[in-house]
């Protein structure tokens, strides 16, 4: 009997995850075509490359299908699949590291208009507050990219894929304790790089999202995801 009670019901991912291990290929697909964008962003958070992250999504893929046999429902799908795909996107950045010493993690070499970022621009906004408000976004993209692994990530997932704090946790493999630390020194680190232009958004704020620009300024907020406040890589939390 597989384990997981109650989750199985109630998490669609793990249904199909089920009928594909039971011999549903078309199981298979539906799951790729819901996670395959959220994953290759995120991993693409890590390894800075979009060319890399595509290449690690598919091999998360295939490794999600070798496993099919093996799967055991004790955590939600999602946080199965990000945890597979942080482990080899972290062993990417090994090899890469081995194979160039000055390998480069700023943001501005790998900067693709199309993915999410923590500032978004009003679409209403006049042309000089988006240039503006475009200019704070790249300084909030490089800022972020400076930040340790496990923080950006903790950041990531948690103000801009909206993940829990308990997802996360499994997915970095600590405690929720740890990711709202995580999360909050990211935060703190930001403001302080930002200067005066960052600011923490207030608690009554629309979570999970930053925004940047006005017509009359520009700022950069990042928000932690609502449930706050409240692999493998060593026990340090960055």
């Amino acid at each position: 009997m597989d384990g997981g009670g109650g989750m199985q019901t109630s998490d669609p991912d793990i249904r199909l995850m089920l009928a594909f291990r039971d011999g549903d290929e078309s199981a298979f697909s539906d799951l790729y075509r819901r996670w395959a964008g959220p994953l290759l962003r995120y991993l693409e958070r890590i390894v800075r490359e979009r060319a890399t992250a595509e290449e690690l999504l598919q091999e998360t893929f295939i490794r999600v299908h070798g496993a099919r046999n093996r799967y055991s429902p004790d955590a939600r799908f999602s946080t199965w699949l990000f945890r597979i795909g942080r482990n080899l996107a972290l062993n990417e950045l090994d090899r890469a590291h081995r194979r160039m010493p000055h390998y480069s993690t700023d943001a501005a070499d790998s900067r693709d208009s199309s993915r999410p970022s923590l500032s978004l621009v009003s679409g209403g906004a006049p042309v000089d507050a988006i240039v503006e408000a475009r200019r704070e976004s790249d300084r909030m993209e490089a800022r972020l990219a400076e930040l340790p692994e496990r923080q950006r990530t903790a950041l990531w997932l948690a103000a801009v894929e909206g993940h829990p704090y308990a997802e996360i946790a499994e997915i970095l493999q600590t405690s929720s304790k740890s990711v709202k630390a995580l999360v909050h020194r990211a935060r703190a680190t930001l403001v302080e790089r930002m200067g005066d232009s960052g600011r923490t958004s207030r608690p009554g704020d629309r979570a999970g999202r930053a925004a940047a620009a006005g017509a009359s300024r520009s700022r950069v907020e990042v928000a932690a995801h609502p449930n706050g406040p409240e692999g493998s890589r060593g026990k340090e939390e960055g």
